[in-house]
C-alpha cells in the first residue's frame, strides 16, 4: 500500500490567448472541470497503473455522492477523509495561455483542517502540496517517506522545510522548486541533494535527474504532442512509486515515471488519460528498451 497525503481538488482549467497583467483582463477561450488535487491525481496514478493507493485528503460535503467520489471508488482507492461540513472541496483555478505559460489559483477550504489534524503513523507515504506542519508531523512519524513541495512551497517556513528533509527518503521537485528550497533554507543545491538519500529533479521538456550516491543520472523526456503540462509531475511520482514499490532500479523508476506523464500531457485534466501498466509498458518498449530486460 502506498498512503498518499495532500489535495484532493476540482480542477477548473481556462485557456486564455495571453495571461492578464496586473489591472488587465483576458478573454477565456475555454474552460473545463476535471478530477484534480496533487495527492489525488498520484494516487489515482498509482490505483490505474495496478497499484494500492490510500488516499489521505480533505473535502467538503459536497464531495459525497459526486462524480469524484464514484471515480476514486471506480479505482478501488482507500480513502482516509478529513471531512469538513461549512468548506468547499478545495478547488484550483488553473489559467493557462497559448504560449504555455500557466498561472495558479488555490482554494484551500476543507484543507485547512490539515493544520490542526493528527498526523497517523504510515509505512510508505509520499506527501504531496498540504499544510507543511502536517507533513512535518507525518515525515517524522515514516517509516519511508517521499515528498514534493509543489505549488504550496510558498507555506513552508525555513524550519519545517529543514525538518521534512531530515526526514524523508526521497525528494521530488522541479528545477524552480528546488531553486525555492535551497532560497528558503539557505542551503546550497549540491549540499542540499548530499543530504538527501535520493532526490530527483524534473525538468520540463528537458528531462529529469537522478541524484543518487553521488551519481548524476540524464533521463530524457518522451516527445509527445502537448495540450496540457497541468498534472505531469504528479503522474511522474505515481508512476515513479508504484515502480519502487515493485522492486525496479531507481532509473526505471524514473523511465517509468516519464511514460506515465507522458500520456497526461496528450490530453487536459490530470486524470484524464492515465495509462494502465500494460499501456505505459507498450510505450516504456518503444523509448527506452524492454521494461523486463
Amino acid at each position: 500500500m502506498i498512503s498518499v497525503v495532500g489535495h484532493t481538488a476540482i480542477d477548473h482549467i481556462f485557456t486564455l490567448p495571453v495571461l492578464p497583467k496586473r489591472h488587465s483582463s483576458s478573454p477565456v477561450l475555454d474552460h473545463k472541470v476535471y478530477f484534480g488535487g496533487g495527492a489525488a491525481n498520484i494516487a489515482a496514478g498509482i490505483a490505474v497503473l495496478g497499484g494500492e493507493a490510500e488516499l489521505i485528503s480533505a473535502v467538503g460535503n459536497d464531495f459525497f455522492g459526486s462524480e469524484y467520489e464514484k471515480w476514486m471508488n471506480k479505482l478501488g482507492i482507500k480513502k482516509d477523509f478529513f471531512v469538513v461540513e461549512d468548506k468547499n472541496t478545495p478547488t484550483c483555478y488553473l489559467f493557462n495561455d497559448t504560449e504555455g505559460d500557466q498561472t495558479t489559483v488555490f482554494e484551500w477550504g476543507a484543507s485547512e483542517i490539515f493544520k490542526t489534524a493528527k498526523a497517523p503513523s504510515l509505512d510508505f507515504v509520499h506527501m504531496a502540496t498540504a499544510e507543511p506542519e502536517f507533513n512535518v508531523k507525518i515525515a517524522e512519524k515514516a517509516v519511508f517517506s517521499s515528498f514534493d513541495p509543489g505549488q504550496d512551497l510558498i507555506k513552508y517556513t525555513k524550519e519545517q522545510l529543514i525538518s521534512i528533509l531530515d526526514h524523508i527518503d526521497i525528494l521530488f521537485t522541479n528545477i524552480h522548486e528546488l531553486k525555492g528550497i535551497c532560497d528558503k533554507t539557505g542551503i546550497g543545491r549540491e549540499e542540499l541533494i548530499k543530504q538527501i538519500p535520493l532526490s530527483i529533479v524534473t525538468m520540463s521538456g528537458d528531462g529529469s535527474e537522478i541524484h543518487h550516491n553521488g551519481n548524476i543520472t540524464k533521463i530524457p523526456a518522451i516527445s509527445v504532442k502537448l495540450a496540457d503540462p497541468t498534472g505531469a509531475g504528479d503522474s511522474y511520482r505515481a508512476g515513479f512509486l508504484t515502480a519502487y514499490q515493485k522492486g525496479y532500479s531507481v532509473e526505471k523508476c524514473c523511465k517509468i515515471g516519464t511514460t506515465t506523464a507522458s500520456f497526461i500531457v496528450e490530453m487536459t485534466g490530470c486524470q484524464t488519460n492515465l495509462p494502465d501498466w500494460d499501456r505505459m509498458k507498450e510505450r516504456y518498449n518503444k523509448y527506452f528498451g524492454d521494461l523486463y530486460q
